[in-house]
Parts: C-alpha cells; structure tokens; sequence
C-alpha cells in the first residue's frame, strides 16, 4: 500500500512516498481502507518537532483525522463492523501511523461509525476542531457537560475565528445546542463563512466598536468564548465576558505568552480553561465523541462552501502541498484524497 512518511522532523520536505506492507489489525483492532485524510496545524506542528525529534524506527505517518471503510477486524470486535463507513479521530497521537496513508489499522474505538448520508470530506473534517469545540463548549463549571438540543439555551458563546475549523464546528454545535452564537472573524469573506455555519451574530473584531457590537447582542456579556488567539483577543474578551464566564483557549495563534488584567477577571470570576483534545479527560473526550456522532446524524455538523466550510483537497501525492496550505492559514480544511478514484461522498444507497 501507498504511505506518507517521514523519519526526520523539519519542513514538509521531509515527507516522502513510500510502499509498505498492508497491515493486519490485531486483537481489539480495526483496519480501515482510507478515503479521505483530514490535515490539522496539529499535524504540521510535530512534524516540525512540536513534540521533539524522536520519531518510530520505522517512520511516522503523519495526520491525526480521516474517514474510510473498515475492510478488517481483529479478534474480540465484532465482525458485522466490516464495512461499516467511519471518521478517524488521533490515529498519529503517540503512535507510528497516521491517515495518510490508503489503509491504517488502530483500536475500533478510534474508527466511529459514520451515517450513511454524511460524505467522507465531514468524516475527515471531524476529529480534532469537533472534538476540541466541544470540550470547549461543555467547560463552563455551572454546565452543561452534555451537548444537544437546548444544552445551552439562554446562553450566549463568543467563537472567535468562526471560520477555521475549530471555529466552524464550535458555531455547528453551539447552534445545535441551542445557543445564541457571535462569531468573530477579520474579513468579509470570513463572515460570510461564519454566517453560513449558522452564527446569529457575526463581528469584525479589527473595528473599533467591536466590543460595543458584541454587546449589543448580548448585554450581559458571553457565557463562553471559544479562543483561538488569546493573545490578540485578550482585551476584547476582557470587555465582553459575562460574571462567572469561560474564556476556552485551545491555540496559541499569536504568541505563547498571555497577559490578562487580574483584578477585572477577578471580580468577573472568569475562568481561563485551556484545552487540549489528546489529553482532555477521557470521560469528556468519550462525551465528546457520541455528542458530535448525534450532532452528525442530526445533520449539524456539516463540510463545504455552503456550510461555511471550504475544502481545498490534494491527492495523497501531494500531501506535502496540503502541509503547506494548513501552515499557510489556508481558510476551511484541507484534506487528501487517498482512494485511488478520490471518492470523498457516500453512496447513493446502502
């Protein structure tokens, strides 16, 4: 089979094609035919040496997120999971194969049962910005802990940067849950995408009166702020919280040193709550994992232009280029087709 590895860390020209054997899943284990293969600033970060330079003797393959078809069981999983259709979530998460490559063998748990009418591009698009979103939604420490319909009615969230794809399916599912949702963005274009993912509220946090707009929706401030650049946004959260709110942060987009003023947090109560997805608690993250399922089969969550989330997809050949575009600040998701026919929607009928 066709695979993506590298056995250095550095830029994305250590990324190379290889042949390797087809592996066999073994006791608790699937192995999925990979369809699509979604790419994160996660996965170009360590391959740049985010988490050092020591990689598996045999190469790492790279990209935490994909969707395919389970073609394999190990012993111990049942065998009516064979063709099963399904999203990947952390297949490279402190392990040597990641989804890019055209098969990938990993625990069943890792390999969640896809609804037939959701395409493969929403499969590979879920992982980490579902997960981390959720995380992000369900921190507050008055709840909920649970996201669906009217979780969070009568709340109000703030995403900031509604158009990646954190962002994207933090407005998804704070919509589904009930919210009253503002979004964040630096351009029209980006509003746009925010709008059509469905943010009641969208605000250019650039202008001047951007903390006046936001207020204006929400009067008694957010309950909640999905952060992606704590560093810039510092002063407009400051200004926007309500009493007791959460200020999520899962990023470090603009530096890695933040400065808060302590006595006006301190008599808002706010909490700052750092998120990471692989080492969440793993009751939140097997929460997360059936709250974003229902969220899929409700038709929430959703990928493409339409839904506010543009794809820019490369084949498996190119996926140093696809490294380059996340690196880039390419705007949606970027994802590569791995399938040989590049099929990334679901069959007509099953």
């Amino acid at each position: 089979m066709k695979s993506i590895v590298y056995e250095r860390v550095g830029g994305s020209d250590v990324l190379r094609l290889v042949e390797r054997v087809e592996p066999e899943p073994g006791p608790g284990q699937v192995r999925v035919r990979v369809a699509v293969s979604g790419v994160n600033p996660t996965d170009w970060k360590v391959r740049r040496g985010a988490l050092g330079s020591s990689l598996p003797p045999t190469g790492q393959v790279p990209n935490q997120d994909g969707a395919g078809t389970v073609d394999a069981v190990g012993e111990g999983v049942d065998p009516a999971r064979v063709g099963q259709r399904v999203w990947i979530w952390e297949a490279a998460w402190q392990r040597a194969d990641g989804t890019a490559q055209e098969a990938i063998v990993l625990p069943a748990r890792q390999a969640v049962p896809l609804p037939p009418a959701a395409s493969f591009d929403l499969g590979a698009s879920l992982g980490i910005p579902a997960l981390t979103a959720h995380r992000a939604l369900t921190v507050h420490p008055d709840g909920p802990s649970v996201l669906g319909p009217s979780a969070l009615a009568g709340r109000t969230v703030l995403v900031a940067g509604g158009a990646g794809a954190v962002g994207h399916a933090a407005i998804e599912l704070a919509r589904w849950a009930g919210a009253n949702v503002v979004s964040t963005v630096s351009s029209p274009r980006k509003a746009a995408l925010a709008s059509a993912a469905g943010a009641h509220h969208v605000v250019n946090y650039r202008t001047p009166d951007a903390a006046e707009a936001i207020r204006k929706t929400a009067p008694d401030g957010v309950d909640m702020v999905v952060e992606v650049d704590p560093v810039v946004n510092a002063e407009l959260n400051q200004q926007v919280i309500a009493p007791n709110g959460v200020v999520a942060i899962y990023a470090d987009t603009s530096g890695s040193q933040l400065t808060v003023p302590l006595r006006a947090h301190m008599f808002a109560n706010t909490r700052l709550q750092f998120v990471l997805v692989y080492t969440m608690p793993d009751a939140a993250k097997r929460q997360a994992i059936g709250d974003v399922s229902a969220a899929v089969a409700a038709g929430a969550l959703r990928a493409g232009e339409d839904a506010g989330l543009p794809v820019q997809r490369f084949p498996l050949t190119e996926t140093a280029a696809a490294h380059d575009a996340v690196e880039g600040g390419a705007v949606g998701k970027v994802l590569i087709d791995v399938r040989h026919d590049g099929r990334s929607k679901p069959p007509a009928s099953r």
